[in-house]
């Protein structure tokens, strides 16, 4: 199928009148949409808009029970909604069509070296030598800038990290010049600095070999910098598609108004803390992991996750820690709450040292501290229903009954915007956002002094996203509690934070007030993230992409200190008005 050849006035790919269901209930319906050679289509909508399921139908890959009820679905001029037979779609999938999954994780094989994975499908459906497919493996590696790509194929999925695992599944998927590349929320996991990185491979790769691509995502901008059409999905239906820049300039259809209007976050208002003594205090925390080395054979190689941390948060105030993946901000959020050991330093909460005080002092202490994790469906027990996982953060509490105690949970739900008849339902019941409220709730009931939210909206929808934010400042306003904000996501930090930390491999690089930071950004790797950060602002002509044009800092680059190189002497230095930077050493600094 992957050499047909086609009528140039018919697009590449047609749907018309797609309808799939699972039983009797319809998720997609109605769906007319089109495709031509190397265009790059966006598919946009909320979870559950029926996405991922229009992009599985075209291979076949509908979970069961689902089936496409209604339609047809034409590629290269054949009738592929129902394939004469088996062979006719396993020659389609790989071959002339690719598919991209979002965790890659969960799709290669953690038994197999990359190496074996890469090869399968070009033994399948190729004809080459062993020696010509792995000179082709190498070089699509090469291709997605993986560096000493002919090292890496004898190695396993586990030793990479998200972003090269995911350009492993981009070398995977190219390798057979599909005709169309469907990318299922390929980048949603993987922070800014990563995402901006592999979607220009992806776009690259893509546009040399007039590969057609199908971007699923819910990232508006993201797909106004990729994509040449958009089309978008809110609860199954296509309410509407068209031009990239004309979607995002005039929009037609409310639901996508009230996208791009979640996406925009509006005006940035951080929340700022009562002078005075600080709440949290971090002084020079160090964390260690010891990672096994090949079979075990030799020991131990100790990998330092965070060195020689310092911070703040007063009392109130919320305070943003941003950096990658990998740079060691959940690291810090666990060690702060004892759930990681730490190598050195110390953590003292309302002046008191958490390791120096009495047992039954820490842990009253550490009960007026509360934790929001990233994902809620792993973080609630879903044995348990809604109404006990609140009243866990009661548990501690002495004198309350068991009716108070239901009564005080349900009051909290209602306070996070959910109804109290939630508290007998199950975690599995809800909806993400819903398991994001649960969550602040049982955080919020015991009336802490000190949230440490990690990452917690990072898997959400960008409208599900804006409601959480503005949760957060009303129930500020109303608790006064204070917040360690952990994120990769610049922009939605701006809205919360009075300051920012910036982390770059354990080290702290930059600190300054939010509006410094955003203003004029010091250590190349704050402008860093900030460049690879996309956002919609309003101009002239309606809403578009906005790259983001940073002011020219004085100085050589060399001045700054790079994490990258962690035997360089490193000081954190006050260049004004609060404003940090890390430097390389102290003859720099003279300089």
């Amino acid at each position: 199928m992957g050499n047909t050849t086609t009528d140039p006035r018919e697009p590449l790919l047609r749907i018309d009148d797609l309808e799939i269901s699972f039983g009797s209930a319809s998720v997609v319906r109605g769906v007319d949409l089109s495709l031509n050679e190397g265009e790059i289509l966006a598919l946009v909508g909320e979870s559950g808009s029926g996405k991922s399921m229009i992009g599985r139908s075209i291979l076949g890959l509908l979970p069961t029970p689902g089936r496409v009820s209604r339609g047809r679905i034409r590629f290269a001029g054949h009738e592929i909604t129902a394939p004469s037979s088996p062979e006719e779609l396993r020659l389609l999938r790989g071959r002339s069509i690719g598919l991209i999954f979002q965790e890659p994780l969960s799709s290669l094989n953690p038994t197999m070296r990359i190496g074996e994975q890469m090869f399968e499908a070009m033994r399948l459906h190729t004809d080459l030598s062993e020696a010509q497919i792995r000179d082709r493996a190498i070089e699509m590696l090469r291709q997605v800038r993986l560096d000493r790509p002919e090292t890496l194929l004898n190695r396993y999925p586990h030793e990479f990290s998200g972003g090269m695992r995911q350009r492993i599944m981009i070398a995977s998927v190219m390798m057979l010049k599909p005709r169309l590349l469907i990318a299922d929320e390929p980048t949603t996991a993987l922070d800014a600095v990563v995402q901006r990185e592999v979607l220009d491979i992806m776009e690259d790769v893509a546009r040399a070999s007039g590969t057609a691509v199908i971007l699923i995502s819910h990232d508006l901008a993201v797909v106004a910098r990729y994509a040449d059409r958009i089309a978008v999905m809110e609860k199954g239906d296509l309410v509407e598609t068209g031009a990239t820049r004309t979607v995002l300039a005039r929009p037609a259809h409310d639901y996508t108004r009230r996208l791009l209007a979640a996406a925009q976050l509006g005006t940035p208002s951080p929340v700022s803390g009562r002078p005075g003594a600080a709440l949290l205090k971090v002084d020079n925390l160090s964390v260690d992991f010891a990672e096994k080395t090949f079979l075990g054979l030799f020991g131990k190689r100790v990998h330092h996750a965070v060195r020689d941390v310092s911070l703040t948060v007063a009392p109130g105030e919320f305070v943003g820690l941003v950096g990658e993946s990998g740079s060691g901000k959940s690291t810090i959020g666990r060690a702060v709450c004892n759930l990681t050991p730490k190598a050195g330093g110390t953590v003292s909460f309302d002046g008191r040292d958490l390791d120096t005080c009495g047992a039954g002092e820490e842990q009253r202490l550490r009960r007026r501290i509360r934790v929001v994790f990233q994902d809620p469906f792993s973080s609630l027990n879903p044995r348990m229903r809604i109404g006990r996982i609140v009243r866990e953060g009661l548990r501690h509490e002495p004198g309350l009954s068991a009716a108070e105690r239901q009564k005080a949970a349900e009051d909290m739900l209602e306070a996070v915007g959910l109804s109290r008849d939630m508290a007998g339902r199950f975690p599995h019941a809800l909806s993400g956002g819903q398991r994001q409220r649960v969550a602040i709730a049982r955080a919020l009931i015991a009336k802490p002094d000190l949230i440490i939210a990690d990452e917690p909206v990072s898997a959400l929808d960008v409208t599900i996203q804006a409601q959480i934010l503005a949760l957060l400042k009303r129930l500020q306003a109303e608790y006064g509690f204070a917040c360690l904000f952990i994120s990769h996501d610049l922009h939605i930090v701006e809205q919360l934070c009075a300051r920012l930390y910036v982390l770059h491999k354990g080290r702290l690089v930059e600190e300054a007030p939010t509006p410094a930071i955003f203003a004029a950004p010091r250590h190349p790797y704050t402008r860093r993230l900030m460049s690879a950060s996309p956002r919609l602002e309003q101009g002239d002509d309606g809403l578009q992409l906005a790259e983001t044009e940073l002011p020219e800092i004085g100085g050589a680059e060399a001045d700054y200190y790079d994490a990258t190189r962690p035997e360089d002497p490193y000081r954190l230095i006050d260049t004004g008005q609060g404003h940090h930077v890390a430097l390389r050493s102290e003859e720099r600094r003279a300089g």
